[in-house]
């Protein structure tokens, strides 16, 4: 099903104009300090799409609350993954039902306001990460016409530059149908295992991407991908690691020539590693030296080294983590790792020491969170959505140790069936 959103008027923006600041007055007022935004999977409105909650976090507590005008309809059916620009004022909603990609503005209030559905290369979208001025998206399946759930085939992943703004259009947009490593190559990268049969299918579970240096004025910085993915001919999980350099090409697009960015997907050396048997999220600390892969079936934690010479193991790894982990996150500082444990309905907290984990504690969430993420403003508060609990889970990270007691109220009413978690922060806020 392809949708497509018209651009808002001038009027509409100027109208949206004066509701983000009043908004921001009133936000300013309440002292928040973050916007959480919360899609939610259950169809609902004519269209059957899903739903964003949109709540503002208080500084002095942690509490949740629903925006006005809250929730807005996701743009698509299943909104399974969400992420944020890295200036803030995009977020990008993945519907997998769809195979779409909703781009919206953030206004200083908060609201939602959409602006671009655009069509994923390849089918069924699951998950998706940005870095620097780059989206990219997993697809469950290649976008081949011999692949479908009844022939399912192995899954790839698209590469979308952001554009800049230019002119009276602001900056948001995606460059789509991006073709790979040259002029006319592919706009996907497809998960293939060396050495493997043809036969085997790589599904992608989760991606991660992290900038790894600094651009220019003709080439975006380059960054450091990671897929998690399994194989699902020979229940082994794997993590592929990837370059990708981005330089402009003029290239010939439908008999007529444009200058675009072209995207370079390198394979790490020694890609892809085996991590676990169904690897169910991953994440990178913030200055990408290391990588942390969830294991849904053994219930562990994977970590591994990044240098030169690809990922290596580290010392002790995988780490036991509760039942069913579902999603990963490392705090902004570097210090701690919380992962959700969806069939635990709980989080399992560790401290890091040169990539290291050593285990906190565990700590009570609603049913099956599957999300997870850490406020940007902050660095305090943590939140997951939990899936059959239809809410938000809040805790107080505690800055000395890791430990996790629960914010304000703790648990928050979402719409039913919470599949992710992105924030922003919002003003200037600090307490550290």
């Amino acid at each position: 099903m392809r949708m497509k959103w018209n651009k808002t008027s001038q009027l509409l923006l100027a109208s949206a104009a004066s509701l983000a600041a009043a908004g921001f007055l009133s936000a300013c007022a309440t002292l928040t300090v973050d916007f959480v935004f919360v899609p939610s999977a259950k169809a609902a409105g004519t269209n059957n799409y899903g739903e964003m909650d949109v709540f503002e976090v208080n500084s002095e507590s942690g509490y949740m609350r629903q925006i006005p005008t809250s929730p807005f309809p996701s743009g698509g059916r299943n909104p399974v993954a969400e992420a944020v620009s890295t200036d803030n004022t995009n977020l990008y909603v993945v519907n997998r039902d769809d195979n779409s990609i909703v781009q919206f503005a953030i206004g200083n209030d908060g609201k939602l306001y959409p602006q671009n559905t655009y069509n994923t290369p390849g089918i069924f979208p699951i998950a998706t990460s940005v870095a620097a001025d780059t989206l990219f998206v997993a697809d469950t399946y290649q976008p081949l016409p011999i692949c479908s759930p009844a022939a399912p085939c192995t899954g790839s992943f698209g590469v979308y530059p952001i554009q800049p703004a230019a002119g009276s259009v602001p900056a948001g947009s995606l460059q789509i149908t991006t073709p790979l490593n040259s002029c006319n190559g592919l706009a996907y990268q497809p998960l293939t295992l060396p050495g493997t049969s043809s036969a085997d299918i790589v599904a992608p579970t989760s991606i991660a991407a992290i900038a790894s240096g600094s651009g220019s004025s003709t080439s975006a910085a380059p960054i450091s991908l990671f897929v998690a993915a399994y194989d699902t001919s020979a229940n082994q999980g794997y993590v592929f690691g990837y370059t990708v350099t981005q330089q402009q090409q003029t290239c010939t697009v439908n008999g007529q020539q444009q200058t675009l960015l072209i995207p370079t997907v390198t394979a790490l050396p020694g890609s892809p590693w085996r991590a676990g048997i169904y690897p169910s999220a991953i994440t990178t600390d913030p200055t990408g030296a290391y990588v942390y892969v969830t294991d849904s079936t053994s219930g562990t934690i994977f970590g591994f080294a990044t240098g030169s010479n690809g990922l290596t193991a580290l010392s002790g790894s995988p780490w036991q983590t509760g039942n069913g982990p579902s999603s990963v996150v490392v705090d902004s500082a570097g210090k701690y790792v919380y992962v959700a444990n969806g069939q635990g309905a709980n989080i399992t907290a560790y401290t890091i020491s040169g990539g290291a984990l050593s285990y906190i504690g565990n700590y009570t969430t609603g049913s099956q969170p599957v999300a997870i993420g850490i406020d940007p403003s902050l660095n305090e508060y943590l939140y997951t959505a939990n899936f059959l609990g239809n809410s938000v889970s809040g805790f107080q990270i505690q800055a000395s140790d890791g430990t996790l007691v629960n914010s304000k109220v703790g648990t928050f009413t979402a719409n039913a069936n919470p599949t992710a978690i992105a924030a922003i922060p919002h003003g200037s806020t600090s307490k550290k």
